[in-house]
């Protein structure tokens, strides 16, 4: 690994060997998600307790300050919406000569293993590594999976998580899932998590981080499970103690609560 891969992967990934990245991308293809309809108003109250952001370039553009960034992960596949045929069928939107320009970390894009497009994506993943590997720019996986909530097991993120380290990614982003160990354990390159199972509290949100830190996880990749939080900067600094402080989901809990209680909003 020459230098400049090794820099933007030290930008990503801290010191203490875990991350927390914030995705905001998801206006791609959903539009104006709820709590995202405006990015700046979202992004700025968690940027300080964010690793890095994963984001496109039309909103890190339109509503991140330059001088105050953090690390950026840019997204670079799309092409489908929510209100298409298919979301499998997407395309890179942005090239590598784009993401230099913006001074990226790292470029991200999904992969639909399973799916009418499952070639497609992964030919993808391969032409995108190539360029990455040539600049010294990483490439993030995206383990998607759409409307087909039940392949959100260990044996199918496995197999994904598998299929995207051997054609290059530095890192993988999968689902959170049970017997995440056989995630882990079938992935030559770090792993963050991102959402798990839907979940009514915040202490089972807690919860799913903490285990998948203690499987072998590097972190998390998780965007709506914080800005779509009634309290989001309580949100991320709680998660934040179990990535980077090893607090458990009851400490994690009691952070959240007192930082809801105290009114923190940054």
């Amino acid at each position: 690994m020459d230098w400049g891969m090794k820099n933007r992967m030290a930008q990503l990934i801290q010191a203490d060997g875990h991350c927390l990245f914030l995705p905001v991308d998801h206006g791609y293809f959903q539009g104006p998600t709820k709590k995202l309809e405006e990015p700046r108003k979202t992004i700025e109250p968690l940027l300080p307790y964010a690793d890095a952001l994963f984001i496109t370039r039309g909103v890190l553009r339109s509503s991140v300050d330059p001088d105050k960034s953090k690390p950026i992960i840019l997204r670079v596949s799309g092409g489908t919406s929510m209100v298409g045929k298919d979301l499998a069928n997407e395309g890179i939107t942005t090239s590598m000569e784009e993401a230099i320009r913006l001074n990226v970390a790292a470029v991200g894009l999904s992969i639909f293993v399973g799916t009418d497009y499952e070639r497609e994506s992964l030919l993808n993943l391969a032409k995108l590594v190539d360029e990455g590997e040539k600049y010294g720019i990483p490439v993030m996986a995206v383990t998607a999976v759409g409307r087909e909530l039940e392949k959100r097991d260990a044996r199918f993120l496995a197999l994904s998580s598998r299929i995207a380290a051997e054609l290059g990614a530095r890192v993988v982003k999968t689902y959170w899932c049970e017997d995440f160990e056989r995630v882990i354990g079938g992935c030559p390159v770090p792993v963050a998590m991102a959402g798990g199972p839907q979940v009514a509290t915040e202490l089972e949100v807690f919860a799913f981080v903490y285990d998948g830190m203690q499987k072998g996880a590097i972190g998390v990749n998780l965007g709506r499970n914080i800005w779509q939080n009634d309290f989001p900067v309580a949100m991320i600094r709680a998660i934040r103690a179990i990535i980077h402080e090893n607090a458990s989901p009851k400490e994690a809990q009691e952070l959240y609560e007192s930082l809801k209680s105290g009114g923190v909003t940054g």
